[in-house]
């Protein structure tokens, strides 16, 4: 059955790091596209509204955040990417310190 998460996060309030961000999100390196589906997300998209982000993600029943983080923990390409977009990436305000996207909580649903 799977499971669908929202995570947010925000940008870097500078227009050419927006643009260089989205540009690489057009076309993600190889090995992340790979390292995504491997852990079981089956579906992701991101949103922007200014320098917010909103990511939809989609996963089936064996995926697990904890796996996730193990596995690009010990990614050395994931690790190089991850590095590469905290150029562009923030914290949202109340998040732990080193966090990246925060998980949303679900507060209405139709």
């Amino acid at each position: 059955m799977g499971y669908r998460y929202c995570l947010t996060l925000d940008l870097v309030d500078d227009e050419g790091l927006i643009a260089e961000y989205e540009k690489y999100h057009e076309a993600i390196w190889p090995e992340i596209r790979k390292s995504i589906v491997d852990s079981g997300i089956t579906n992701m998209e991101i949103y922007r509204f200014g320098v917010r982000l909103c990511m939809i993600m989609e996963t089936n029943d064996s995926f697990s955040f904890e796996d996730k983080a193990a596995a690009d923990a010990a990614n050395d390409k994931v690790q190089k990417w991850e590095t590469l977009m905290w150029k562009y990436q923030q914290p949202v305000k109340g998040a732990l310190k080193g966090e990246k996207w925060v998980l949303m909580n679900k507060i209405f649903a139709l």
